[in-house]
C-alpha cells in the first residue's frame, strides 16, 4: 500500500518541483553601477528608439569622458524586449546576437555581438550549451540612466532590470 501511494504522489511532486525550478530561473534580475552602465551602453548603440544625442552621451559616459555638456534631459532609458546571443565551439569565429525591440529586430555579428555576449555574462546571464553552440538570452531589459549622477563618480546613476531563462 505504501509503495503504490508513494508512486502515485511521485509524479505530481516531480511536476511541482519542475514548475518551481522554471519559475525561479525566470526571476527578474537587477544590477547597478558599472555593470549596469556597460550593459546599457552596449545595447544603446543598437536601439532604434534612443535619440542620437542619448546614444552619444552613453558612449561618452561608458568611454570614461566626464567633461562634456549634458542637456537638461540627463535622464533616459535603454530598453529591449529580447536578446539572444549565439557563439560556437566548432566555428570559433561565429558569433551573433539578435535584439528584438518593440517595432523592429536587429542582428549584430562579430565584435559587436561578442561585446554584448560578454557584457551580458558579466551581468549574470548564463549561457546554455547545445550541440557545439552557446546560447545566452534575456528579456525585458530596462535600464535607467542618469548622466549627471554618473558624472559625479560616486558609483550611482545606472540601474538595469531584466529576466533570464526564457
Amino acid at each position: 500500500m505504501k509503495y503504490s501511494l508513494t508512486r502515485k504522489l511521485a509524479a505530481p511532486a516531480f511536476l511541482l518541483f519542475c514548475a518551481a525550478a522554471s519559475n525561479a530561473s525566470a526571476a527578474p534580475v537587477t544590477i547597478t553601477g558599472p555593470t549596469a552602465l556597460a550593459l546599457a551602453a552596449v545595447v544603446a548603440q543598437h536601439s532604434p528608439h534612443l535619440p542620437a544625442y542619448d546614444k552619444r552621451t552613453m558612449a561618452r559616459l561608458f568611454g570614461g569622458a566626464s567633461v562634456f555638456l549634458i542637456a537638461t534631459k540627463a535622464k533616459f532609458s535603454v530598453t529591449v524586449d529580447t536578446v539572444v546571443c549565439r557563439t560556437s565551439n566548432v566555428d570559433i569565429a561565429a558569433r551573433s546576437c539578435e535584439l528584438t525591440f518593440k517595432v523592429s529586430k536587429k542582428t549584430i555579428k562579430g565584435r559587436e555581438a561578442n561585446e554584448l555576449y560578454a557584457t551580458s555574462a558579466t551581468a549574470g546571464v548564463v549561457a546554455e550549451g547545445a550541440a557545439g553552440s552557446n546560447i545566452a538570452s534575456f528579456s525585458k531589459l530596462n535600464c535607467s540612466i542618469d548622466a549627471k549622477e554618473i558624472r559625479q563618480k560616486a558609483g550611482g546613476g545606472a540601474q538595469c532590470s531584466f529576466e533570464t531563462g526564457k
